[in-house]
């Protein structure tokens, strides 16, 4: 794997870089759409190429689930199957451990988890994770982790850590044994996942023992799940000092500007987040002058669009009034219109984040992004 920095910014640890993957190379820092079920709510494929958005995020065990990853590969995998010529990443289902109606329980094995339609008990283990994620033909994959509460004690937190450790391995191992088996230039990227909640010391244990079994990447896992932006903002800080300063770091999770601009500051190189789209269609909309919330009365009659620095098109043909009209009466008109602009918004912020770093004025524009959004 290739990764390479091609600029630094001289006041913080922002940087530009470049990953090469089997599809092609993508310039960091960037923001991933999550794509679960390999589309975003309420934009097409053709939405994400006019914006464009270079890279999008799908989930292993729920495709896995419906439609499964042998329709998929039949299909040419997913950038294929959705017609998308960007990167396609996807994460393991490690998340879903925070789903009540999917997860049942882990061991040193692997994980259990439920169909939530058929109820049927499925058993995945580090292996079969990495053989799911090669037949879906993703350009990135994740290993399988343990994701535990934020604010869980202690004790589930290093239990985490360790199962998440153990897992890397396996993943790592067997991963690059079926890679052997594939045809130069077609290598899948694997990253390990940094786990251990608000801990300093769990969060080092993991990232000195993913570091030592040499990923083409790493991700911190595990935040921005309500605790205080603190306590995340510390623990980015510390754990991306024990990552290795060539390879590229992901902060999962996390999509609001001023959270964005903060870890691109501390070196952080790639995001994903459902944040900006549940956003939109509840109506809360990102601008180049802060948040706002389109659903107030006082935009019933207003027909400036919802950001007049903005080039989209949903600002170029559509006013406040209209959209907060749609979204009021639940029209999926609306919920498309604001979900476009706000992923619209975040491609245009990290394209921003890139000027600025060339520039070198990269830090006094994060402090502007966070005081239109603190």
């Amino acid at each position: 794997m290739s990764f390479s920095i091609i600029k630094k910014d001289r006041k913080t640890k922002a940087r530009i870089g470049i990953i090469e993957t089997k599809k092609g190379p993508i310039e960091t820092p960037f923001f991933m759409p999550v794509a679960t079920k390999m589309s975003v709510k309420f934009l097409t494929t053709e939405d994400l190429k006019s914006m464009p958005v270079p890279a999008i995020i799908s989930n292993t065990f729920v495709l896995h689930l419906n439609p499964g990853e042998k329709l998929i590969k039949k299909m040419g995998g997913i950038g294929k199957f959705m017609n998308y010529t960007g990167i396609n990443v996807t994460d393991s289902g490690g998340f879903q451990m925070y789903s009540d109606k999917i997860y049942e329980k882990s061991n040193n094995k692997g994980v259990f988890f439920k169909n939530p339609s058929s109820s049927e008990r499925i058993f995945i283990t580090p292996e079969k994770d990495m053989e799911i994620q090669l037949d879906l033909n993703s350009d990135i994959a994740m290993c399988l982790d343990e994701m535990p509460p934020v604010k869980g004690d202690r004790k589930k937190i290093t239990q985490a850590v360790r199962k998440t450790m153990l897992w890397a391995q396996r993943c790592k191992t067997h991963h690059d044994n079926l890679q052997d088996k594939l045809p130069k230039g077609k290598r899948q990227l694997l990253w390990g996942i940094i786990q251990g909640g608000l801990f300093k010391d769990l969060r080092e244990k993991c990232a000195r023992n993913m570091v030592k079994m040499d990923f083409d990447g790493y991700s911190i896992g595990g935040l921005a799940l309500g605790e205080p932006k603190e306590e995340e903002y510390r623990t980015v800080k510390q754990t991306i000092k024990f990552i290795p300063k060539n390879k590229p770091v992901y902060l999962m999770g996390v999509g609001s500007p001023d959270e964005i601009v903060e870890a691109v500051g501390n070196g952080v190189d790639m995001f994903d987040s459902r944040f900006p789209t549940q956003n939109a269609r509840h109506g809360t909309i990102f601008t180049s002058q802060g948040k706002i919330r389109i659903k107030q009365s006082k935009y019933m009659t207003d027909k400036s669009p919802l950001d007049p620095n903005c080039k989209c098109f949903v600002c170029q043909n559509y006013t406040k009034a209209f959209i907060r009209y749609q979204l009021k009466n639940q029209e999926t008109v609306g919920m498309r219109l604001c979900t476009y602009h706000n992923i619209f918004y975040l491609q245009s912020l990290m394209s921003q984040c890139k000027d600025n770093i060339r520039k070198g004025t990269f830090s006094s524009f994060k402090k502007k992004i966070q005081r239109l959004y603190s």
